[in-house]
């Protein structure tokens, strides 16, 4: 029988739709309080993805061995290494550079920048990226970046509020330096020309977010992931650097414990190629990709953690990878945007999440690890999700209670990208609530570093989502473009410092050798292999069918 839609959603979901209308006037002057710290706890223990048992396994081998990590990172960092040492000739090095930047990002892209102005020429550094110059979730992100710069803040409040955030597991000398340098960051994107919202008085519009004591969210409408990239880019372009696109790093290079280079392949061809250099800086971003525990995600096709795999095969130590960051305002209808993110802004504005019967049952800016908790249980334990034709569960984010509170037309001229997203699909923001469920937006660990962005393995740095400590196990919103900023920041001044004294090393594929050999003791036996490079969207009878022919 076919299903009647009206303005978007099927009738049957209209009928929830009018309880939410009707409680919508009492709900505006609605007062509600954010959870005790015991409440957080609570939900959190029984509802959030995290916690849910078998979900983990500690690992076996490697610098971190006996660390718990989700099922799906293990199975990659305990995977065998893609190159076969003896099928690779390092006896012709293609390229000699003094830093190798691999993942083309924000924090690729800022590393590479303050590089060149510590001193590096432009020609002597090469950015390598799997996907295009800026396809990255750099690009992707909405709500803002957070910066203590207004009359009622300071970063030692920031600090406090990303402490308490990452539930005190961050590394307080990374924090420290994030919300330091915040305030210099946005100095040095006014002068480059990012076009943050302004008042009418030229100060900044500054927003709250999920978690913060204080408005100081610094926002280009809902796309300034794609503002600030647009820059930066445009920076690198500039002063000539070099970026060779569609060309992933499949494995490093080492000296000794020195790491000297890595091994590229064009993805058109699968020739290799081999690049040595006195400085690596790894920024490939997150593990989104990888689909812990079934979710959907936010992020971007090519968010496979490569990086954490590199760095664990040549003896770095990762941290906090037990946790990953579920974003509470996943879409979750119509399924064709799946899991796409829906911005903190939204809420930040005004819209209040609400259950199938227009009842308000959480306060609307908990962190998002309780927010994505509390949406979980309302559906799952409760009974009061809305199901979807295809039987997905998610709960309503009221957003027309933001033209109710800003004024008619304030969506279309602060959220132009939710609107149009939505309305491809005949539905109006402006008018109708949207459907949301929690989807796997990042990783809160990664590579350790120090606040100078070294691993810890010499010549090898890395910056922005794939490096771990600054979040602890949750990140607040609009922390994350401001750590690729910082720390890309810090580790090209880093990497250009150590390139200036370092001599060109040997190249092998030693650490191969001997990673193997950790997996061979530990009698891990295995086909898989790493870096995944590309997710493999082919269903189990795709896969059984399949012919391993060469064309």
């Amino acid at each position: 029988m076919d299903m009647k839609f009206i303005d978007g959603y099927p009738e049957y979901m209209r009928q929830s739709i009018k309880k939410v209308e009707a409680t919508r006037e009492k709900r505006i002057s609605l007062d509600m309080e954010p959870m005790s710290a015991e409440e957080r706890e609570e939900v959190l223990s029984t509802y959030h993805p995290d916690y849910v048992k078998g979900g983990k396994r500690s690992l076996k081998v490697g610098a971190s061995k006996g660390e718990m990590v989700h099922h799906e990172t293990a199975n990659i960092l305990e995977a065998r290494p893609q190159v076969n040492p003896d099928e690779i000739d390092l006896g012709c090095i293609n390229r000699d550079v003094d830093i190798l930047i691999i993942g083309g990002g924000g924090a690729g892209t800022v590393a590479a920048l303050h590089a060149v102005y510590e001193g590096i020429l432009p020609e002597d550094i090469l950015i390598t990226t799997k996907l295009r110059h800026g396809d990255a979730n750099s690009m992707m992100a909405q709500g803002g970046i957070q910066a203590a710069d207004g009359l009622d803040d300071d970063p030692s409040i920031h600090f406090l509020d990303a402490i308490g955030g990452g539930h005190f597991a961050n590394k307080p000398d990374l924090v420290k330096a994030l919300v330091m340098d915040a305030p210099r960051i946005i100095d040095w994107h006014q002068r480059l020309g990012v076009m943050y919202e302004r008042e009418d008085d030229g100060h900044f519009v500054e927003r709250p977010g999920g978690g913060t004591s204080r408005p100081r969210l610094h926002s280009a409408k809902d796309y300034t992931g794609m503002e600030i990239m647009r820059v930066i880019r445009d920076e690198a372009r500039n002063l000539g650097l070099e970026v060779e696109e569609f060309s992933p790093a499949v494995e490093l290079l080492t000296d000794g414990d020195t790491v000297t280079g890595a091994i590229l392949m064009d993805l058109e061809t699968r020739e290799y190629s081999i690049i040595r250099a006195k400085s690596v800086i790894l920024t490939t971003g997150g593990f989104g990709r990888l689909h812990i525990q079934g979710y959907p995600t936010t992020n971007h096709y090519g968010a496979t953690a490569d990086g954490l795999v590199l760095a664990y095969h040549v003896g770095a130590r990762i941290t906090d990878m037990d946790s990953a960051q579920y974003h509470p305002t996943g879409a979750a209808y119509p399924e064709p945007i799946l899991g796409q993110l829906i911005t903190e802004k939204v809420r930040g504005m005004g819209a209040m999440p609400v259950n199938i019967d227009g009842e308000a049952f959480v306060y609307p800016l908990e962190p998002r690890d309780v927010e994505s908790a509390s949406f979980i249980r309302e559906c799952k334990t409760r009974g009061k999700g809305i199901e979807t034709p295809t039987g997905m569960l998610g709960v309503w984010l009221d957003s027309p209670m933001i033209e109710e509170i800003h004024g008619p037309g304030t969506i279309k001229k602060e959220l132009i990208a939710m609107w149009r997203m939505e309305h491809q699909f005949g539905i109006d923001m402006s008018q109708d609530p949207i459907l949301v469920y929690p989807t796997l937006h990042y990783q809160n660990g990664g590579v350790e570093i120090d606040v100078d962005g070294w691993t810890g393995v010499p010549g090898l740095y890395a910056g922005g989502e794939v490096a771990g400590g600054v979040h602890g196990k949750n990140r607040l919103m609009g922390n994350s473009l401001l750590d690729y900023n910082v720390f890309g920041r810090r580790s090209g001044i880093s990497a250009a410092r150590h390139a200036k004294k370092a001599s060109p090393g040997k190249i092998t594929f030693d650490h191969v050798i001997r990673f193997n050999s950790l997996l061979d003791e530990a009698g891990i036996d295995t086909e898989r292999r790493s870096p995944m490079l590309l997710p493999d969207y082919r269903g189990e009878r795709a896969i059984a069918r399949a012919l391993n022919i060469s064309i």
